[in-house]
């Protein structure tokens, strides 16, 4: 069986004798511009773009209407030729303009990062925010109650230590 095409990524292969090898590199090197390093301007558009600029991708988002009808979760890349596709595969990221943070593709559909602009995430719940102000350790009062104080202090002791209050 002959393949002529590299199994991941769809690249071209080229063939001895084969006519108009140049088509074939330059649409290798076309798809692989457009996925290493990549970046998109978005993930949330169904429909093209009206006046792209080469070289920019998107992520087609759901309900794709005109040349991305049928398109859905594949990334998008004006061309000088017009729009090329590629398939997202388990483990591609890309840098999503709009959004400001990372999206990666389990192999299924596209997952927002972990690390945005605002925090932390963890399925897409924010359990770490900005860091906030400092907190003074405890001092004062009628009455010391020693091992509250130490607990406090210790606590105190780890969010700093995280980076996650100011010192």
């Amino acid at each position: 069986m002959t393949m002529d095409m590299t199994p991941r990524w769809e690249l071209p292969l080229l063939f001895a004798g084969q006519a108009q090898k140049e088509m074939f590199h330059n649409e290798a090197l076309t798809r692989i511009d457009m996925l290493l390093h990549g970046q998109v301007q978005s993930a949330d558009l169904g429909e093209p773009p009206a006046t792209p600029s080469a070289g920019e991708c998107w992520i087609v988002g759901a309900d794709a209407s005109g040349e991305w009808v049928g398109r859905e979760g594949m990334v998008a890349c004006w061309t000088e030729g017009g729009w090329r596709f590629a398939s997202a595969m388990a483990g591609l990221a890309l840098w999503v303009v709009d959004r400001g943070h990372a999206m990666h593709h389990d192999g299924a559909v596209w997952r927002s990062g972990a690390c945005r602009p605002d925090g932390l995430y963890v399925n897409d719940a924010r359990v770490v925010g900005e860091r906030m102000g400092a907190i003074g350790n405890p001092s004062g009062g009628l009455v010391i109650d020693g091992q509250a104080r130490g607990a406090i202090d210790a606590i105190l002791n780890i969010l700093r230590t995280h980076g996650l209050i100011a010192a």
